[in-house]
């Protein structure tokens, strides 16, 4: 990395907000945890992701176990596994199944892959010793006490992309994917770890298995309730990717060593984490979706829940191309393609709020208005297939990208930001269905030319979004809503067909601007100026910082937005409609 992008980052930023345990303290170490076993217990279950390094987890638990005195036995339950064809068949679906990227989100439960009979089978003990069931799927055994081992989602992803781990009920020579890990894995574990979460005993992190942290499964559950009543943010991550800029290094000092921080997730419901202890060190990360689901209502507000379940249906993540390149032009799918092939019961509706725009950057957004459909993809054929590069912008509009602009991006429009610029992504909540046109030929880190997806991308292509029709109904001014002595509120993008919008709070020096929930959730993030203190009702106080993300769970109701700096601020606010 050269010594610009190693120069001290320039803002105020906290990479690691943490949050305090009611009812308990964070433990260090596989003793400490240990140490809680009562010695009535006689079977533990230990129950967690596929991806995690089992063998060594379970070598750590048991020994720090046997130091107590125990006579401890292991039993691994990814041995009742049934069949892996049965496995495949109860988890493909005809139309996906040789899909090299995407697969329909798994339904079902993580039970349906196990044999009941062998899981019983396992739990069966006699003595006095302790029996530890360790695996996906120990929970459902009876057992005494149940543990949950969490490792955050981006380091299974990092494993799985490595070869490493297993996936659920998979044999141990059964190569891994992280197509079946976003797909199956991720939406049965979540489903399953959610289903369990309210008589878990105790959590541990087992992000480094030899130094892990743990706290009671009861204080969990009050700290869940306790951050579904104030703001709370995320934590937040970058990871890098071939068009990757350095914006979030230079500004943010996130990951100085990286090859680039293309994609900062900031708010993303099915990744993100909570940090919980009083040490940013020393914490045990518990995933958002967790809060989420022990305190829906709390959270969401009770029409948004009825809507959508426990889903958080609004994302916030950055998409970093200072020093990078261009994003592929893509467009995501329609709402009956993401139902009846994917299995998400809403789609990927998008908008991007330019925080940073170049000064030669540009946004590819909709069709142009002469555009030759059956040209555009034939070409997009010859790119995938032969590696012809051609010109995108004789099929794609392009817009000067602006500093404040937001750009409205609807299923099925053809869109991308070009390089230069730092996107803050407003969206719902699906993210992993990029329906790749064009991208630039570009190569992976192991030299192949990146995929594309010619069929489903043009399948979905959305025709109206043509013409002058982008520009008048995509790029839309903001419309005043509500203000008063130092500040305002701006509505700056709605459309019938997308279920959120993005509202931009300005705040002068000194000023306080007063909202409210109105039992349903927000999402805050300052794109402009120092920092702002949200303070509510109930008394809860909260510093947010230029680039940092904030929720604002439904029941907070009231609170203010206090300027802290010596000039105006602005945030993005997002809310379901």
């Amino acid at each position: 990395m050269d010594t610009e992008q190693r120069r001290p980052r320039t803002r105020q930023y906290e990479p690691a907000p943490h949050y305090p345990v009611h009812g308990d303290a964070v433990a260090a170490g596989w003793a400490a945890a240990a140490a809680t076993v009562p010695a009535t217990a006689h079977v533990l279950a230990l129950d967690g992701p596929a991806a995690l390094n089992w063998p060594a987890v379970a070598e750590q638990l048991q020994a720090a176990l046997a130091a107590t005195g125990r006579t401890v036995e292991l039993a691994d339950v990814r041995t009742a596994a049934r069949p892996w064809s049965e496995v495949l068949e109860r988890t493909e679906t005809a139309q996906l199944q040789h899909d090299p990227d995407f697969a329909r989100l798994a339904g079902g439960t993580l039970g349906d892959l196990l044999d009941p009979a062998a899981l019983t089978r396992l739990g069966e003990t006699g003595g006095d010793g302790l029996r530890v069931l360790y695996g996906p799927g120990a929970g459902l055994a009876a057992a005494d006490l149940l543990w949950w081992a969490e490792i955050p989602k981006r380091y299974q992803e990092a494993a799985v992309a490595a070869g490493h781990g297993r996936h659920l009920a998979a044999p141990a020579d059964e190569p891994t994917s992280t197509r079946r890990l976003f797909y199956i894995d991720w939406p049965l574990l979540d489903r399953h770890r959610d289903a369990l979460a309210g008589r878990i005993d105790r959590w541990v992190d087992v992000t480094d298995t030899e130094a892990v942290t743990s706290v009671g499964g009861d204080a969990v559950r009050a700290t869940a309730r306790r951050l579904a009543g104030a703001p709370f943010r995320t934590r937040p991550t970058f990871n890098s990717t071939p068009w990757g800029g350095h914006w979030g290094q230079r500004e943010l000092g996130h990951n100085p060593d990286a090859p680039s921080t293309a994609l900062g997730y900031e708010l993303i419901a099915p990744e993100s984490g909570v940090l919980l202890g009083d040490d940013a060190q020393t914490c045990v990360e518990i995933p958002f979706q967790l809060v989420v689901g022990l305190a829906p209502a709390e959270v969401l507000g009770g029409r948004v829940h009825e809507l959508f379940g426990t889903s958080f249906p609004i994302r916030f993540d950055y998409l970093d191309t200072v020093g990078g390149g261009n994003l592929s032009v893509h467009c995501h799918p329609q709402p009956e393609t993401m139902r009846e092939l994917f299995g998400w019961p809403y789609t990927q509706h998008e908008s991007y709020y330019l925080m940073v725009a170049g000064e030669q950057s540009k946004v590819f957004l909709g069709l142009r208005g002469d555009a030759d459909l059956d040209r555009f993809q034939h070409a997009a054929h010859d790119a995938d297939a032969h590696g012809i590069g051609f010109d995108i912008e004789q099929y794609v509009q392009t817009f000067p990208a602006r500093a404040g602009q937001l750009y409205l991006v609807p299923a099925g429009t053809p869109h991308g930001s070009g390089e230069g610029n730092v996107v803050l992504e407003v969206s719902a909540t699906p993210y992993l269905y990029s329906l790749r046109f064009y991208d630039w030929l570009r190569r992976d880190a192991a030299g192949r030319q990146r995929a594309v997806h010619v069929e489903h991308a043009f399948r979905n292509l959305d025709p109206a979004r043509a013409g002058d029709a982008v520009a008048n109904q995509l790029v839309q001014q903001p419309r005043a809503l509500a203000g008063g002595d130092g500040w305002c509120e701006e509505l700056i993008g709605a459309l019938p067909e997308m279920f959120f919008q993005v509202r931009r709070i300005v705040v002068e020096p000194g000023g306080t601007g007063p909202q409210r929930t109105d039992d349903r959730f927000h999402v805050l993030t300052v794109v402009d100026g120092d920092a702002v203190r949200i303070s509510t009702a109930a008394g809860d106080e909260h510093r947010l910082n230029y680039a940092e993300t904030l929720a604002i769970p439904a029941s907070v109701g009231s609170y203010q937005v206090h300027n802290l700096g010596t000039g105006r601020v602005r945030l993005v606010k997002a809310m379901v409609s």
